[in-house]
């Protein structure tokens, strides 16, 4: 990457992929707890019992996680030479299709969880490398 990352790139596309995966997850909790066996009672119970930071913990690695998603598609994008909103987008499918989908399909696959869990989490992070990549890719180096 040369040492130069552009960061505003990086964090806009951090910034609306948290905002994307916080109305996602709103509109999709009851599937999304149902998937996991829990309730929205059990939730909040869990919730409920944890620390002060633990409650937020997952929030902040959250957009931390997408923070060093940006930083890897902006490097991916530097290697290949394509900046374009398009080369962006198909970077972030391309990751998410040999690495997200592959690694939640298995992981919840061999923990026995309901498919619709992998569906509905997978489709989430396609939407977060996707927006990251068309914003990375589309502001250029």
């Amino acid at each position: 990457m040369g040492g130069h990352v552009n960061i505003l790139s990086v964090l806009t596309g951090a910034i609306v992929a948290w905002l994307f995966g916080a109305a996602y997850y709103t509109t999709l909790g009851k599937a999304w707890m149902a998937a996991q066996g829990k309730t929205a009672e059990s939730c909040k119970a869990e919730f409920a019992a944890k620390s002060g930071l633990a409650k937020f913990a997952p929030f902040v690695l959250s957009f931390v996680g997408a923070l060093i998603t940006g930083v890897v598609i902006y490097g991916i994008l530097t290697h290949s030479g394509l900046w374009s909103l398009r080369a962006g987008i198909i970077t972030g499918a391309f990751c998410w299709l040999g690495f997200v989908l592959t690694t939640v399909a298995v992981n919840n696959a061999y923990a026995g969880r309901k498919v619709m869990l992998t569906v509905i989490d997978s489709a989430h992070w396609l939407g977060v490398l996707v927006i990251i990549g068309g914003i990375v890719g589309a502001w250029g180096p």
